[in-house]
């Protein structure tokens, strides 16, 4: 039996492995124990501007300089390895079985920033080198380790492998995914019925994948202003989506794979006894033409995962002494590239918490509430958007309006970040980290927005209104058009009111006018995006209009 440790980790993925530098790196004894072994594959490749402004947090307010290389594809490539992919926009192109897609349903956003760049991390190499961070930081590990059972007792939790061997500590924090051990033994998982959503997935790395821009067959006035090779794909059709996540598109790149996956309504589309996943995705993919002319020459290069359907959630996240995180607690679908994001803020949350429950010798369930209510919130509002999207996906007048809220969401939680951030790094104050906690709606895209709320029941409202045949798609996509155009949470200049507006690409000089809209004009719960005030009351500068610009 090893030495008894302060947290035991299962699970050394990038949560497991994020949160035990974090934790050994604040002089915390964390033991990392895993079932497999580094490097490995891993899908969730794909990371959004939040996702980025998260880990640069982590880095700077536990002092892990080495999470810093995640927050560009510069720092990927030359701190990890020319593996990843650069990643500038999400793309999505609408699809009907037999036929060319229409010009008029392409959609892509590219949210601005002008330091962070969003990336395609190829996870093998990511994940392994997050790994060896929290090594040189202090934790000790254990790969190749089967859980045969898990202790929780009033003074201890312990680990006990097939093997015999025994781990014990003062905490668990289980980030080991969807076999989770912990739910299984407390009985934690939710029945299916508790969520909305209904999807199955099957996925793999491919080699001679080809760009969708040299598959379609449109005039270049409909090409969007970046191409679509140099972004996340999504290529939706009824009820479903295939992604394209290419870590072969930028110069620079060594790795010549591309990230491929389907994910689809189990109930619409039931899986096959008789044949293979791969027999099932070129069968499936040879319905839409564009999408056959991408797959139609690669080659797979590892087996596929396929399973039934994914989502899942549980009953309670936190307990005495113990921690469900990240896809351990739940998962609902990959679309909108949420796991990493959700990843980081359940880190961010957890970590303070469990540094002074562990210097305090206090584990009481009450002082890690928000981390369970945050949890909870992610998978709920997760789960409402991404089954309004699949609802949407029918016809494109719906899509094109809940495409918007979501749109709608990104730049003002991206200010808030940053103005929260901003004091805290001008005060060294971390009670200004634990106030953006603070917020009515946890989990929401927009949590501190009673706005933003309102307009995300409406889509929700109207969505489940046409899943339920009491609506026409076409009159729901056109009242929460509507609803979008009139909320005042939608912010001006960006093109989000404007249903025509295929392309969100916003210049330099959109966002100034934006930032002057938002600060003359714009509803007084979003005011403080653009200004803010410090620790004392001052008012911050208003740093939107140089500090949010396009990446060249």
């Amino acid at each position: 039996m090893s030495r008894r440790h302060d947290v035991l980790i299962l699970g050394s993925g990038i949560a497991g492995a994020t949160l035990g530098a974090i934790l050994a790196r604040q002089g915390v004894s964390v033991l990392l124990l895993d079932g497999a072994v580094h490097p490995r594959f891993a899908v969730g490749e794909s990371t959004t501007l939040y996702t980025l402004k998260v880990f640069r947090l982590l880095a700077r307010r536990y002092q892990v300089p080495e999470l810093e290389p995640l927050t560009s594809y510069s720092g990927c490539r030359d701190q990890i390895g020319p593996t990843s992919g650069t990643k500038r926009h999400f793309g999505f192109i609408r699809h009907e079985e037999g036929k060319e897609p229409d010009p008029a349903e392409f959609n892509q956003f590219s949210p601005p920033s002008k330091v962070l760049q969003t990336s395609h991390l190829f996870r093998q190499d990511t994940d392994a080198y997050l790994f060896h961070t929290a090594i040189r930081h202090g934790c000790d590990v254990r790969q190749g380790f089967a859980v045969q059972d898990v202790e929780l007792a009033d003074d201890h939790v312990a680990l006990i492998g097939r093997d015999g061997d025994r781990y014990e500590g003062r905490y668990l924090v289980d980030a080991s995914g969807f076999r989770s051990p912990l739910a299984a033994m407390l009985n934690l998982r939710k029945p299916g019925s508790a969520l909305k959503h209904h999807s199955r997935s099957m996925f793999t790395h491919m080699i001679g994948v080809l760009p969708t821009d040299e598959c379609l067959r449109v005039d270049a006035g409909d090409r969007p202003p970046i191409p679509w090779v140099e972004g996340t794909m999504h290529h939706t059709f009824e009820r479903g989506w295939f992604w394209s996540i290419p870590f072969n598109n930028t110069a620079d790149s060594r790795n010549p794979l591309v990230s491929v996956g389907l994910t689809f309504d189990e109930r619409r589309y039931p899986k096959p006894d008789d044949v293979s996943p791969e027999e099932e995705f070129r069968q499936f993919a040879a319905r839409f033409p564009v999408v056959d002319r991408m797959f139609r020459p690669a080659r797979t290069v590892r087996p596929w995962v396929s399973a039934n359907r994914i989502q899942y959630t549980s009953e309670r996240t936190v307990g005495y002494r113990w921690c469900l995180m990240s896809h351990a607690a739940g998962f609902i679908d990959p679309l909108y590239s949420r796991g990493l994001t959700n990843t980081g803020e359940v880190i961010n949350s957890l970590a303070w918490r469990l540094l002074e429950a562990l210097a305090e010798d206090d584990f009481d369930t009450t002082r890690f509430q928000y981390v369970e209510d945050l949890q909870q919130g992610l998978i709920k509002y997760n789960d409402e958007l991404v089954n309004c999207s699949f609802v949407s996906f029918s016809d494109h007048s719906l899509w094109n309006a809940v495409y918007r809220v979501w749109c709608a969401a990104e730049v003002p939680i991206n200010l808030r970040f940053d103005r929260f951030t901003e004091r805290y790094v001008e005060s060294g104050d971390d009670g200004v980290l634990r106030a953006m906690e603070q917020a009515a709606y946890p989990g929401s895209p927009v949590p501190g927005s009673p706005g933003y709320q309102s307009l995300f029941v409406e889509m929700v409202r109207l969505c489940e209104a046409v899943d339920r045949g009491e609506r026409s798609a076409a009159d729901a996509g056109k009242e929460l058009m509507t609803a979008v155009q009139n909320s005042p949470v939608v912010l001006e200049h960006l093109g989000l009111r404007d249903p025509g507006c295929r392309f969100i690409y916003p210049q330099p000089a959109d966002l100034r006018r934006m930032a002057h809209w938002l600060r003359h004009e714009g509803p007084d719960e979003l005011r403080y995006l653009t200004t803010g005030v410090d620790v004392r009351g001052r008012p911050l500068p208003a740093a939107v209009d140089d500090a949010m610009v396009m990446p060249t």
